[in-house]
């Protein structure tokens, strides 16, 4: 696939017109059971009867294993479903009849967590997830490998990672993976080196060791806190040399499998996990070597405020823009007390203050993801505070928050959703959403957000259990409605260069719950407004249009009716 020309400012031209999937490999599709998880992968020997877990359970069931571990918190984190890649390229025409064309996954490298933001290695992808997990594993163990690219071999679920991009780019779609460059897990490479020989390790620098005791043992920081994923030495305002090199090296391995300096079989970007957490001067000299192999490659940081100090040009393309859909939520959410559209265009604004007009295009208008709860389910729960990372994470975590709702959202949920969405695919930004959102799935925070995804070969248990006890048995099955409107709010955007691309204006509305705005690209021009409130609206119109949406409907100029919680994407005539 060839890259088109760069533009002047670095941001990919591709990028501009996105609509992203972001993939939780272990919960999207078990293609290939043979290759499931085992015990010893995930460290559960004292489990006994521990067991891959049924696609279709009830989610709060719990198997008679776990519950030999006392509570559902207690054993859901050692669940696996089976999911790999072998189950993503499957579903690519899935995808791609859905009407996304770029993919982003969450980490697909040797750990043994569900999550895998505890790698063993970076430069081999899960055995897992491939085709061949025993093969893999005794390659590995027979390679005697150490951070020296020169001894690492390529193992079957590498090369058939190399083969799902392949496919991948053959479709016209794009791929980026998870870099998770601040911490490790306890089984990576270099940490158990330095278990095993202390002081005498040549890894020993590699770590953020605070203290060596006398007994060879020693202390480390963990990111937060968490002993499970022990932070990468740093200096003031970069990696240490050492960690930055074996990073490098991975980079290189992934961008350009085969090193012939051509980028088409490696991946075309990277969404970088906690990037606050990594001092600047790594991500400028990392972002000089990426656009040095690709500089059409991509790169997005996980920062959930502003992020201005790393969109200056020389850090990251984008970010997951959470802090457009804090406010976003707060206005469409049908809650008690919304927010008015004078208040929401405020809070947008302050982002198009913060940053240069080559960002907008590209940042990822996300509406859910791994880290918070559900789009529906926020919905569902619309009156817990969004303002902040803070207050966004924490409201549902229903861990200690019981009074969220984790059931199947309602209507007035659902119909709340269909209005962000197209919100979503209208503003500038490119639309990115998580695995089974366009099929309905409901869910609290971490670890609720992490189901299997629901397919139509696939049975499902009925609802019956929350995390308080049990409820009215509910159906789960896939919501093919609701995939039809995603079909077609994606190729609504698809078609219009406006809405991709082009230029962004507020308009007068005269109702503190109708939001107006206008998307102008050459001789096209897009009036888009949404009416948030339960009553209609009527807004007035100042040119002939067609309505786009609506079944080509045409409006002449003068006041039209914006129907409850309904829209109109009004394209000018003339």
């Amino acid at each position: 696939m060839q890259n088109r020309p760069r533009t002047k400012d670095g941001v990919p031209d591709w990028a501009r017109d996105a609509i992203w999937y972001q993939i939780f490999p272990e919960r999207f599709r078990n293609g290939d059971p043979n290759n499931d998880p085992r015990p010893e992968d995930i460290a559960t020997d004292s489990v006994p009867g521990w067991r891959v877990s049924p696609w279709g359970m009830d989610w709060y069931r719990q198997a008679a294993s776990e519950r030999k571990r006392g509570s559902f918190y207690r054993s859901v984190y050692l669940r696996r479903y089976g999911g790999d890649l072998i189950g993503i390229r499957d579903k690519l025409d899935y995808l791609q009849d859905l009407g996304v064309n770029a993919l982003y996954l969450n980490p697909i490298f040797m750990a043994r967590s569900l999550h895998k933001y505890d790698g063993s290695s970076f430069h081999h992808i899960d055995p897992t997830f491939g085709p061949d997990r025993e093969g893999d594993l005794r390659a590995i163990r027979e390679a005697r490998e150490t951070e020296d690219p020169a001894t690492w071999i390529w193992t079957a679920a590498d090369r058939y990672f190399l083969d799902l991009v392949r496919d991948i780019h053959e479709r016209g779609m794009r791929i980026i993976i998870d870099g998770v460059f601040n911490h490790t897990g306890t089984a990576f490479f270099a940490f158990r080196d330095i278990l095993h020989n202390g002081r005498a390790s040549r890894y020993r620098d590699w770590y953020r060791i605070q203290r060596w005791n006398k007994n060879g043992t020693f202390k480390y920081r963990g990111w937060f806190n968490h002993a499970a994923l022990p932070e990468l030495a740093r200096t003031r305002d970069n990696l240490v040399r050492p960690v930055r090199n074996y990073i490098f090296h991975i980079t290189r391995r992934w961008m350009d499998p085969d090193g012939d300096g051509d980028p088409s079989d490696g991946i075309d970007g990277w969404r970088l996990d906690v990037a606050f957490c990594v001092p600047h001067g790594f991500w400028k000299e990392w972002r000089r070597l990426v656009k040095s192999i690709n500089p059409e490659a991509y790169l997005t940081g996980e920062i959930v405020t502003l992020a201005s100090p790393w969109l200056r040009g020389d850090e990251f393309d984008a970010v997951m823009n959470y802090m457009w859909l804090y406010p976003s939520v707060d206005f469409f959410a049908p809650g008690r007390r919304p927010i008015s559209s004078e208040q929401f265009k405020r809070r947008l604004d302050v982002m198009r203050r913060a940053y240069t007009a080559d960002v907008w295009p590209v940042l990822q208008n996300l509406l859910d993801s791994h880290d918070v709860a559900r789009i529906a389910s926020m919905l569902e729960n619309p009156d817990v505070p969004k303002k902040s990372w803070e207050d966004y994470f924490n409201a549902s975590r229903v861990k200690h928050n019981g009074a969220f709702r984790t059931t199947k959202p309602g209507e007035r949920a659902r119909q709340a959703l269909r209005q962000l969405v197209m919100f979503q695919v209208t503003y500038p930004g490119a639309p990115m959403i998580y695995y089974g959102t366009e099929v309905g799935m409901w869910g609290a925070n971490d670890p609720d957000n992490r189901q299997p995804m629901l397919w139509d070969d696939i049975r499902f248990e009925p609802e019956t259990r929350t995390v308080k006890g049990s409820c009215p048995a509910g159906k789960r099955k896939p919501d093919k409605a609701l995939y039809r409107f995603f079909q077609r709010a994606f190729e609504l955007r698809r078609k219009s260069i406006a809405l991709r691309r082009g230029g962004f204006r507020w308009l007068k509305s005269g109702h503190e719950r109708l939001l107006a705005f206008k998307r102008t690209h050459g001789d096209e021009e897009i009036v888009v407004v949404f009416n948030a409130s339960d009553v209609p609206v009527r807004y007035k119109v100042g040119k002939r249009s067609e309505d786009i949406w609506n079944d080509g409907m045409h409006h002449s100029p003068g006041k039209v009716e914006i129907l409850p919680r309904g829209w109109k994407v009004l394209k000018s005539i003339g």
